[in-house]
């Protein structure tokens, strides 16, 4: 019979925020963009904590933190768009990340009949609305409904990992 090793870990209630952040960025996450057209403008802003929730209901998900400018504004959106974001898109992140009036500069997007707006050469692209949203800590969760989903490229995702963007390796 082996016995466990003693656990080391801190139980130190008081949990320092820059060391949270760095443990959570061990784990690497996809990137998404998240738009919408609002008051005739594109709106967006990009997750790195996109996740697929329910088939049945079709739902999925984001985490949005409390203090964002911009949520207020695209939560106002008919449709929202998901884009999945490429390898390549790693300027359009932090372009999306950036100033609000240069959010969509030089990017190719394209808005649907409801508004959910979308980058042109995403790697899926799925249309949403909001089904519900849910208060966690200084952060609020976004359940989104898909109503419509297109898968058109086959090219490696955007990892955002250890507070930095990188790719996949493919292997055989």
């Amino acid at each position: 019979m082996t016995t466990a090793p003693v656990s080391r870990l801190s139980t130190n209630q008081d949990l320092d925020p820059a060391q949270l952040r760095q443990a959570f960025g061990i784990f690497p996450s996809g990137v998404v963009a998240v738009c919408a057209e609002v008051d005739g403008a594109p709106v967006g802003l990009a997750a790195s904590s996109f996740t697929s929730v329910s088939l049945e209901p079709p739902l999925v998900s984001f985490s949005i933190a409390k203090s964002s400018k911009t949520w207020p504004d695209l939560r106002r959106g008919e449709r929202l768009g998901v884009t999945v974001l490429a390898d390549h898109h790693g300027d359009v992140c932090r372009q999306l990340a950036g100033p609000v009036e240069h959010r969509f500069d030089g990017v190719a997007f394209s808005a649907s009949d409801h508004g959910a707006v979308t980058l042109d050469d995403g790697l899926a692209r799925f249309e949403t609305s909001v089904y519900r949203e849910v208060e966690a800590g200084d952060h609020v969760i976004v359940l989104l409904r898909l109503h419509a989903v297109e898968q058109s490229d086959t090219s490696l995702p955007l990892v955002f990992h250890r507070s930095r963007f990188g790719r996949l390796s493919a292997t055989a």
